[in-house]
């Protein structure tokens, strides 16, 4: 992988990635799973990661539910099938990711990794994303 930037806080997942070097950490280790952790409304209106290449290894599990925002109950229940395998999270911008990650590895997942900027990326000057993210590094990806 090239250059990763690793986060690691005191109750810390295993740590950052940059979106191509997520994509390569899925492509080297055939057990990694990338967990989209947006909403069912993102998936279907924005898109999704297509990992066809890699025998479509991704979970779609909200962390949070749309439109309430309220917290997804089962959420680490539902990752529990994925246990001991590398889980890579992914969101729209990097932030429920983390705290997706932080959740798994707490509940003894992982080892769990945060996608930097998501599949969209942060806002820019004009409140506009896609200048970085999955998409604009040039990533799979499929309207669902």
């Amino acid at each position: 992988m090239s250059e990763q930037v690793t986060v690691r806080p005191a109750d810390g997942y295993a740590g950052d990635l940059e979106c191509a070097d997520a994509w390569r950490m899925l492509e080297a280790d055939p057990q990694a799973v990338l967990v989209d952790v947006r909403t069912r409304a993102e998936w279907d209106f924005v898109g999704v990661p297509d990992l066809t290449a890699l025998d479509g290894r991704v979970a779609f599990v909200q962390w949070q539910d749309y439109p309430s925002g309220a917290p997804n109950p089962d959420f680490v229940d539902t990752l529990r099938p994925l246990e001991g395998r590398p889980l890579v999270f992914l969101c729209r911008s990097g932030g429920r990711s983390v705290s997706a990650a932080l959740a798994a590895t707490a509940a003894g997942l992982g080892p769990s990794y945060n996608v930097l900027d998501g599949f969209e990326g942060h806002t820019d000057a004009a409140g506009r994303r896609g200048a970085t993210g999955w998409r604009a590094a040039g990533l799979p990806w499929r309207q669902s």
